[in-house]
Protein backbone atom coordinates (compact mmCIF):
# COMPACT_ATOMS: atom_id res chain seq x y z
CA UNK A 1 0.00 0.00 0.00
CA UNK A 2 1.12 3.32 -0.77
CA UNK A 3 1.74 5.71 2.57
CA UNK A 4 -0.10 8.80 2.85
CA UNK A 5 1.19 11.81 0.95
CA UNK A 6 2.98 14.29 3.77
CA UNK A 7 3.24 17.38 2.66
CA UNK A 8 5.53 20.43 3.83
CA UNK A 9 6.02 24.22 3.94
CA UNK A 10 7.59 26.68 5.47
CA UNK A 11 6.97 30.02 6.83
CA UNK A 12 9.93 32.23 8.14
CA UNK A 13 7.92 35.15 9.90
CA UNK A 14 10.22 38.83 10.11
CA UNK A 15 10.58 41.89 11.54
CA UNK A 16 7.38 43.71 13.32
CA UNK A 17 8.00 47.02 11.10
CA UNK A 18 8.04 44.10 7.31
CA UNK A 19 4.38 43.50 7.60
CA UNK A 20 3.07 47.41 7.58
CA UNK A 21 4.26 47.02 4.13
CA UNK A 22 2.58 43.62 3.51
CA UNK A 23 -0.95 43.06 1.34
CA UNK A 24 -3.46 41.03 2.79
CA UNK A 25 -2.26 38.18 0.78
CA UNK A 26 1.44 38.50 1.78
CA UNK A 27 0.45 38.52 5.22
CA UNK A 28 -1.74 35.57 4.62
CA UNK A 29 1.17 33.52 2.95
CA UNK A 30 3.88 34.16 5.91
CA UNK A 31 1.52 33.99 9.28
CA UNK A 32 -1.18 31.63 8.08
CA UNK A 33 -1.21 27.74 7.21
CA UNK A 34 -4.52 27.32 5.33
CA UNK A 35 -7.00 24.07 5.48
CA UNK A 36 -4.83 21.60 7.21
CA UNK A 37 -7.27 19.39 7.53
CA UNK A 38 -7.31 16.72 4.72
CA UNK A 39 -8.57 13.22 4.81
CA UNK A 40 -5.95 10.70 4.02
CA UNK A 41 -2.86 13.36 4.06
CA UNK A 42 -0.89 15.27 6.97
CA UNK A 43 -0.24 18.99 5.72
CA UNK A 44 2.95 19.88 7.79
CA UNK A 45 4.63 24.02 8.21
CA UNK A 46 7.97 24.43 9.49
CA UNK A 47 8.44 27.76 11.15
CA UNK A 48 11.49 29.71 11.69
CA UNK A 49 9.76 31.52 14.54
CA UNK A 50 11.14 29.70 17.64
CA UNK A 51 11.54 26.33 14.85
CA UNK A 52 7.63 25.38 15.69
CA UNK A 53 6.26 22.57 13.77
CA UNK A 54 2.14 22.76 13.48
CA UNK A 55 0.76 20.64 11.03
CA UNK A 56 -2.79 18.47 10.36
CA UNK A 57 -2.93 14.82 10.26
CA UNK A 58 -6.44 12.90 8.80
CA UNK A 59 -5.66 9.57 8.63
CA UNK A 60 -8.21 7.37 6.52
CA UNK A 61 -7.40 4.12 4.75
CA UNK A 62 -3.80 3.82 5.89
CA UNK A 63 -2.19 4.79 9.11
CA UNK A 64 -0.07 7.80 8.78
CA UNK A 65 3.86 8.24 10.17
CA UNK A 66 5.60 10.45 11.38
CA UNK A 67 8.68 9.55 12.67
CA UNK A 68 11.02 10.53 9.56
CA UNK A 69 13.31 13.59 10.75
CA UNK A 70 14.60 14.42 7.41
CA UNK A 71 12.26 17.88 7.63
CA UNK A 72 13.91 18.60 10.59
CA UNK A 73 17.65 17.80 9.81
CA UNK A 74 17.52 14.50 12.31
CA UNK A 75 17.26 10.85 11.84
CA UNK A 76 14.04 10.69 13.41
CA UNK A 77 11.00 13.59 14.03
CA UNK A 78 11.61 13.13 17.46
CA UNK A 79 15.72 12.79 17.68
CA UNK A 80 15.86 16.77 19.65
CA UNK A 81 11.83 17.42 19.60
CA UNK A 82 8.96 17.13 21.94
CA UNK A 83 5.04 17.67 20.22
CA UNK A 84 2.04 18.12 21.40
CA UNK A 85 -0.62 16.10 19.47
CA UNK A 86 -4.71 17.17 19.81
CA UNK A 87 -7.67 15.34 18.45
CA UNK A 88 -10.05 17.77 17.39
CA UNK A 89 -12.45 15.36 15.05
CA UNK A 90 -15.60 14.48 16.54
CA UNK A 91 -14.23 10.65 16.42
CA UNK A 92 -11.36 8.79 18.25
CA UNK A 93 -8.41 7.47 17.33
CA UNK A 94 -4.96 6.06 18.09
CA UNK A 95 -1.51 6.81 18.04
CA UNK A 96 1.05 3.94 18.32
CA UNK A 97 4.45 5.43 20.44
CA UNK A 98 7.37 3.25 19.66
CA UNK A 99 5.28 0.23 20.61
CA UNK A 100 3.16 1.30 22.96
CA UNK A 101 -0.82 2.82 21.49
CA UNK A 102 -2.65 5.19 23.15
CA UNK A 103 -6.44 5.68 22.05
CA UNK A 104 -7.72 9.40 21.88
CA UNK A 105 -11.51 10.55 21.71
CA UNK A 106 -12.51 13.40 21.09
CA UNK A 107 -10.39 16.66 22.98
CA UNK A 108 -7.61 14.22 24.18
CA UNK A 109 -4.32 15.18 23.69
CA UNK A 110 -1.24 13.34 23.18
CA UNK A 111 2.51 14.64 24.69
CA UNK A 112 5.27 13.06 23.07
CA UNK A 113 8.86 13.30 25.07
CA UNK A 114 12.02 13.36 23.33
CA UNK A 115 13.36 9.98 22.04
CA UNK A 116 10.61 8.72 20.35
CA UNK A 117 11.60 6.69 16.93
CA UNK A 118 8.65 5.72 15.57
CA UNK A 119 5.15 7.39 15.67
CA UNK A 120 2.03 6.65 13.74
CA UNK A 121 -1.55 8.06 13.95
CA UNK A 122 -4.40 6.07 12.98
CA UNK A 123 -8.14 6.59 12.77
CA UNK A 124 -11.19 3.92 14.62
CA UNK A 125 -13.08 4.35 11.45
CA UNK A 126 -11.55 5.55 8.14
CA UNK A 127 -15.24 7.09 7.07
CA UNK A 128 -15.17 9.09 10.42
CA UNK A 129 -11.48 9.82 10.88
CA UNK A 130 -9.95 11.53 13.32
CA UNK A 131 -8.40 14.76 13.01
CA UNK A 132 -4.96 14.99 14.46
CA UNK A 133 -3.55 18.51 15.38
CA UNK A 134 0.38 18.45 16.35
CA UNK A 135 2.65 21.26 17.49
CA UNK A 136 6.68 20.19 17.72
CA UNK A 137 9.24 22.48 19.24
CA UNK A 138 12.68 22.09 19.98
CA UNK A 139 13.66 20.19 23.20
CA UNK A 140 16.40 19.99 25.35
CA UNK A 141 14.94 17.87 28.03
CA UNK A 142 13.29 14.58 28.13
CA UNK A 143 10.18 13.95 29.56
CA UNK A 144 7.53 10.65 29.31
CA UNK A 145 4.89 10.40 26.68
CA UNK A 146 1.53 11.01 28.17
CA UNK A 147 -1.86 10.69 27.04
CA UNK A 148 -4.34 13.81 29.07
CA UNK A 149 -7.97 13.26 28.67
CA UNK A 150 -9.88 16.16 28.66
CA UNK A 151 -11.29 15.29 31.64
CA UNK A 152 -7.54 15.53 33.31
CA UNK A 153 -6.84 19.22 31.70
CA UNK A 154 -7.13 22.27 34.18
CA UNK A 155 -10.37 24.36 33.06
CA UNK A 156 -9.94 28.23 33.72
CA UNK A 157 -12.29 30.76 32.97
CA UNK A 158 -11.98 34.40 32.02
CA UNK A 159 -14.23 37.15 30.64
CA UNK A 160 -18.02 38.10 30.96
CA UNK A 161 -20.90 37.79 29.38
CA UNK A 162 -21.46 41.72 29.41
CA UNK A 163 -17.76 42.36 27.60
CA UNK A 164 -18.43 39.16 25.33
CA UNK A 165 -15.68 37.87 25.88
CA UNK A 166 -16.25 34.89 28.59
CA UNK A 167 -14.30 32.09 27.70
CA UNK A 168 -13.11 28.52 29.26
CA UNK A 169 -9.52 27.92 28.65
CA UNK A 170 -7.92 24.12 29.14
CA UNK A 171 -4.82 23.70 30.15
CA UNK A 172 -3.40 20.35 28.66
CA UNK A 173 0.13 20.20 28.37
CA UNK A 174 1.69 22.68 31.16
CA UNK A 175 3.93 22.41 34.30
CA UNK A 176 0.35 22.24 36.38
CA UNK A 177 -0.72 19.15 34.20
CA UNK A 178 1.63 17.37 32.08
CA UNK A 179 5.12 18.81 32.18
CA UNK A 180 6.70 19.22 29.14
CA UNK A 181 10.28 20.78 28.18
CA UNK A 182 9.35 24.26 26.54
CA UNK A 183 6.31 23.22 25.33
CA UNK A 184 2.71 25.26 26.28
CA UNK A 185 -0.44 23.70 24.65
CA UNK A 186 -4.15 23.73 25.56
CA UNK A 187 -7.52 24.22 24.21
CA UNK A 188 -10.23 27.39 24.54
CA UNK A 189 -13.93 27.58 23.99
CA UNK A 190 -15.83 31.09 24.20
CA UNK A 191 -18.90 30.57 25.86
CA UNK A 192 -22.35 30.33 23.67
CA UNK A 193 -23.22 34.13 22.50
CA UNK A 194 -19.45 35.48 22.92
CA UNK A 195 -17.09 36.38 20.67
CA UNK A 196 -14.16 37.82 21.64
CA UNK A 197 -10.56 35.66 22.06
CA UNK A 198 -7.76 37.10 23.97
CA UNK A 199 -9.23 40.26 25.33
CA UNK A 200 -8.20 42.43 26.84
CA UNK A 201 -5.00 41.34 24.54
CA UNK A 202 -1.72 41.24 25.86
CA UNK A 203 2.25 40.41 24.37
CA UNK A 204 4.50 38.01 25.70
CA UNK A 205 8.08 38.97 24.28
CA UNK A 206 9.67 35.63 25.77
CA UNK A 207 7.41 33.44 24.26
CA UNK A 208 5.94 32.80 20.41
CA UNK A 209 2.58 31.71 20.07
CA UNK A 210 0.32 29.26 17.71
CA UNK A 211 -3.45 29.50 17.03
CA UNK A 212 -5.56 26.94 15.56
CA UNK A 213 -9.36 27.77 14.36
CA UNK A 214 -11.84 24.58 14.47
CA UNK A 215 -15.57 24.12 15.12
CA UNK A 216 -16.52 26.55 13.06
CA UNK A 217 -19.33 26.29 10.80
CA UNK A 218 -18.43 26.64 6.94
CA UNK A 219 -19.85 30.22 6.64
CA UNK A 220 -18.55 31.68 9.45
CA UNK A 221 -14.64 33.49 10.04
CA UNK A 222 -12.65 34.59 13.08
CA UNK A 223 -11.36 38.22 12.25
CA UNK A 224 -7.73 37.34 13.54
CA UNK A 225 -5.84 40.44 14.77
CA UNK A 226 -1.80 40.69 14.88
CA UNK A 227 0.95 43.38 14.64
CA UNK A 228 2.03 45.75 17.19
CA UNK A 229 -0.53 46.78 19.68
CA UNK A 230 -0.03 50.72 17.82
CA UNK A 231 -0.74 49.42 14.57
CA UNK A 232 -2.63 46.25 13.97
CA UNK A 233 -3.27 44.15 11.10
CA UNK A 234 -5.84 41.58 11.06
CA UNK A 235 -6.32 37.88 9.60
CA UNK A 236 -9.83 36.48 8.38
CA UNK A 237 -9.65 32.72 9.07
CA UNK A 238 -11.91 29.56 8.78
CA UNK A 239 -11.81 26.62 10.45
CA UNK A 240 -8.72 24.53 10.15
CA UNK A 241 -6.67 27.46 9.38
CA UNK A 242 -3.39 28.13 12.01
CA UNK A 243 -1.56 31.43 12.71
CA UNK A 244 1.86 32.25 13.84
CA UNK A 245 2.08 35.10 16.16
CA UNK A 246 5.48 35.81 17.10
CA UNK A 247 6.81 37.42 20.51
CA UNK A 248 6.14 41.09 18.83
CA UNK A 249 2.26 40.76 17.92
CA UNK A 250 -0.83 40.63 19.81
CA UNK A 251 -3.12 37.80 19.00
CA UNK A 252 -6.81 38.41 19.68
CA UNK A 253 -10.10 37.53 17.95
CA UNK A 254 -13.57 37.75 17.08
CA UNK A 255 -16.14 35.31 15.57
CA UNK A 256 -19.24 35.83 13.19
CA UNK A 257 -20.16 32.35 15.35
CA UNK A 258 -19.19 29.93 17.56
CA UNK A 259 -15.27 28.49 17.50
CA UNK A 260 -12.92 27.09 19.16
CA UNK A 261 -8.93 27.19 19.09
CA UNK A 262 -6.19 25.40 19.86
CA UNK A 263 -3.01 27.63 21.34
CA UNK A 264 0.67 26.25 21.44
CA UNK A 265 3.85 28.22 22.72
CA UNK A 266 7.44 27.63 22.99
CA UNK A 267 9.92 30.20 24.39
CA UNK A 268 11.86 30.95 27.38
CA UNK A 269 10.08 29.58 29.87
CA UNK A 270 6.77 28.39 30.36
CA UNK A 271 5.22 30.74 33.11
CA UNK A 272 1.56 31.45 31.70
CA UNK A 273 1.79 34.48 33.53
CA UNK A 274 4.71 36.31 31.97
CA UNK A 275 2.92 38.59 29.57
CA UNK A 276 2.50 42.29 29.04
CA UNK A 277 -1.34 43.44 29.20
CA UNK A 278 -2.25 45.60 26.54
CA UNK A 279 -5.02 48.39 27.05
CA UNK A 280 -8.00 48.20 24.96
CA UNK A 281 -7.63 52.00 24.22
CA UNK A 282 -3.91 51.88 23.12
CA UNK A 283 -4.73 49.72 19.98
CA UNK A 284 -4.42 51.21 16.39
Amino acid sequence: MTPPPISWTTRYGGAPAAIDRMTGQELRAEYMVEGLFVPGTARMAYSHIDRMVLGGIVPTQAPIDLGDGAPVGTDHFFDAREAGIANLGHYGGKITVDGTTHHLAPRDVLYVGRGVKALSLESDDAANPACYYINSVPAGADHPTRLIPQAESKPLTFGSAERANMRTLRMYIHPEVAPSCLLLMGITDPAPGNVWNTMPPHLHERRMEAYLYFDMDAEDRVMHFMGRPDNTRHLVVGSGDAVLSPAWSIHMGAGTGPYAFVWGMTGENQVYQDVTPVAVKDLK
